[in-house]
């Protein structure tokens, strides 16, 4: 079953997701890679387009509106009638109550009206959000964890490391400042963009993986999927800095068990796609570092690099549906 059909199939089964009176847009907003769908009032994927993302400088978030209007422009044209409503979200903190991006360190913006100034640009009915929840959104109701009714985390590893919590399918986010899981410390040295040191991200996200094995190795790697290759080819340096972020992963899966008990945790992101690579000692990891708490389920997330995109394609749908103006 492709994701699309899976998308549709889980949507309508578990009617969990909202039914617009006409297709819907959802843009992403990626650290290098700006993703959109449109979908139809099933949550089907019709089309879908990718755009590198606006680098960060003077006037970054006013060229990501426009980004993201083109974009919703583009695939709006494409529907089979006017769109109902546009979803956009973004990296950093974001409160999505009030529409607003508070800071993002890797694209450079504070306090960025971006609900007002998208819909303004686009002129429709606008859902505003995270996009790592927006991801988990999408994984909960159409992916890994659809079906479950108990609390969901969703951990996607990319450029960067940040968590989504699911609780009964809603997303939880504390006034935005829920998920930060990246920055917290997890080794001792490991220089970090926010400033600290030996943080999550630094240590075991994709960009840390491939970055680390250059500068421990002395030789070129092409991201971490070239280093989980090595791995798999028995290089030495390559196990040693694989080592470290799985183990890193599992600490931090162990807090998310010990306080917050999810019954189900969807690893996601570009590193995911080493599945039992990194699955499995990750599994073994957590498991050695439980004891009476409850061990979540480590699955693997379906939905790839367009959950992101289809989050804010049900945030659309939802606020075409009930007229919530964003996604919080």
């Amino acid at each position: 079953m492709s994701t699309s059909e899976r998308a549709s199939t889980s949507a309508t089964a578990t009617g969990s997701a909202p039914v617009p009176a006409g297709p819907v847009v959802g843009v992403d907003i990626g650290g290098t890679f700006t993703k959109a769908v449109l979908t139809d009032a099933t949550g089907t994927v019709l089309a879908e387009a990718h755009r590198p993302t606006p680098r960060p400088g003077p006037g970054v978030a006013e060229r990501v509106v426009e980004l993201a209007g083109r974009l919703t422009e583009e695939l709006g044209a494409r529907g089979p009638a006017p769109l109902a409503a546009a979803g956009l979200v973004v990296p950093g903190t974001v409160d999505e109550r009030h529409g607003t991006a508070v800071h993002s360190e890797n694209l450079g913006w504070r306090d960025v009206p971006f609900a007002d100034l998208f819909a303004r640009r686009t002129g429709l009915p606008v859902a505003f959000g995270h996009d790592v929840r927006a991801g988990g959104l999408a994984e909960s109701r159409l992916g890994a964890a659809a079906g479950v009714r108990d609390t969901v985390a969703f951990l996607p590893l990319g450029t960067g490391i940040a968590a989504a919590l699911l609780i009964d399918g809603r997303p939880y986010a504390a006034g935005g400042a829920a998920g930060e899981i990246g920055h917290v410390r997890v080794a001792s040295d490991e220089p970090c963009v926010c400033g600290l040191t030996g943080c999550l991200e630094a240590v075991a996200s994709a960009a840390a993986v491939a970055r680390r094995y250059r500068r421990a190795s002395g030789r070129p790697a092409d991201g971490a999927k070239e280093v989980a290759a090595l791995v798999a080819a028995g290089d030495p340096v390559a196990v040693a800095v694989w080592r470290e972020a799985v183990d890193a992963l599992a600490a931090a899966v162990c807090w998310l068990a010990a306080v917050l008990a999810p019954h189900t945790v969807v690893i996601g992101g570009g590193l995911s796609s080493a599945g039992d690579l990194l699955l499995d000692p990750l599994n073994r990891r957590v498991t050695d570092g439980l004891t009476f708490h409850r061990r979540p389920v480590i699955t693997r997330a379906l939905l790839g690099d367009r959950a992101g995109a289809l989050g804010a394609a049900l945030l659309a749908a939802e606020t075409a549906t009930t007229g919530r103006p964003t996604g919080g």
